[in-house]
């Protein structure tokens, strides 16, 4: 039967497996490139799909009310706001995910 460890021994062994995981571990966090340009086509697509809605809106009303370029411009512009709300909306909900990844990299280490 194997004699039980000595606790300095334990110790020692912790020591030299941090070492060798911070010698390989890089200090930074790497950010895969796909997910940012998916991130950024999102946020493209949420921006131009607000103003086609609002376009949509507006041009609809535009020929119901035979008033061409009132409610066409107007509605345009408010799904260029809602569009843009939306890409900030996006664009807070990836920092937090970004904020969250990095303090659990920090909590690892």
């Amino acid at each position: 039967m194997a004699d039980a460890p000595k606790p300095g021994d334990l110790e020692q062994l912790e020591a030299r497996i941090k070492a060798a995981k911070a010698e390989k571990e890089p200090g930074f966090r790497h950010q895969d490139n796909h997910s940012a340009a998916g991130a950024a086509w999102r946020m493209v697509i949420e921006l131009v799909v607000g103003m086609a809605i609002g376009f949509g809106i507006g041009y609809g009303l535009d020929s119901v009310f035979s008033t061409l370029p009132l409610f066409l411009v107007l509605f345009t512009l408010l799904g260029f706001a809602a569009g843009v709300r939306t890409m900030m909306r996006t664009a807070a909900e990836l920092q937090e995910e970004n904020a969250r990844a990095a303090k659990a990299d920090k909590a690892d280490v």
